[in-house]
């Protein structure tokens, strides 16, 4: 992976240290938000999407914070980082809000495939915007890897049977892809100015304050009195593990580069959809085997 010349200070680590990290990263992210993924499908229907992302949003803010205290490690306030947070923040939770109308409007399996379209405008930009530029193997497993999740995130039957409108939640999911490709390559440009725990916490809180500003403009019930505390305790977990996920990727950034760790992140449908078959005993076509399959080989692309 080539890195352009810039003036962020960077963890130095050898050219093929940073590959195989990044690759780590990238793996960790995908497994997280697989996770919250199947946990926000399986949990959040008890509450509605809205109330399963702000206490997810909010129960990540308070670990991550929690965490930070514990590490008590030195933080570097640098103005532009600082500055760029609330429009990362407000990126990120745009990106949600887009994805779960689309998914209310649209087939499920439709939407979530049209969500991977995240990472490929996120390596345009990175390609466009940041100089960032991958070999022609690694190029060749990002593709892979999201062709792979596309094909593995797809409900083939039910595209069979043409019981759904194609059109329904595509466009919303669009916008919300493309929130979230600005977002990790501001996310990148934030974590190097100011570290990886920093952006992560000031994003997080500003993602909570934009949704108990918007659920009070729209008049969104946020109250959680009347789940049960199992409920309550998994919505709480969603957060650590989604945060955890976030971390592992703004970390990554500032060793790695976003057009190499976020095409792997996107692969989170695979562990999403394993996840279902070993507990929810859901069944997967021949076509969607061969995608998870095909999103694994791409991941092992990648460090080459």
């Amino acid at each position: 992976m080539e890195h352009p010349t810039t003036n962020c200070e960077r963890v130095q680590y050898s050219p093929m240290d940073t590959t195989i990290i990044s690759i780590l990263l990238g793996i960790g992210g995908m497994f997280g938000w697989g996770i919250y993924d199947f946990l926000g499908g399986v949990f959040s229907k008890q509450i509605g999407s809205f109330k399963s992302l702000f206490w997810s949003q909010l129960a990540g803010f308070i670990s991550l914070l929690l965490l930070a205290f514990a590490l008590t490690t030195h933080i570097d306030f640098q103005l532009w980082g600082v500055i760029l947070t609330p429009l990362a923040a407000i990126l990120y939770a745009a990106g949600y809000l887009f994805f779960f109308k689309g998914f209310e409007k649209g087939n499920v399996s439709i939407v979530a495939a049209t969500m991977n379209l995240w990472a490929v405008f996120t390596m345009l930009f990175a390609f466009l915007y940041m100089g960032q530029r991958l070999t022609p193997t690694q190029t060749l497993g990002a593709l892979m890897i999201i062709t792979g999740a596309t094909l593995a995130s797809l409900d083939w039957r039910s595209l069979g049977e043409r019981n759904f409108q194609l059109s329904l939640g595509v466009k919303e999911t669009v916008v919300g892809a493309f929130f979230f490709g600005v977002f990790w390559n501001i996310s990148e440009v934030i974590s190097e100015e100011i570290g990886w725990l920093l952006t992560t916490l000031l994003v997080k809180f500003g993602i909570a304050l934009f949704l108990l500003l918007f659920a009070m403009v729209v008049k969104r019930e946020l109250n959680l009195s009347q789940s049960s505390l199992k409920t309550r305790a998994i919505i709480f977990i969603m957060g650590i593990v989604e945060v955890g996920a976030v971390a592992l990727v703004n970390y990554g950034l500032t060793i790695g580069d976003a057009i190499l760790i976020t095409p792997i992140a996107s692969a989170l449908s695979v562990v999403t959809i394993m996840l279902a078959v070993i507990f929810l005993k859901d069944k997967i076509s021949k076509l969607q085997g061969f995608g998870m399959i095909l999103a694994v080989a791409g991941i092992i692309a990648t460090a080459f």
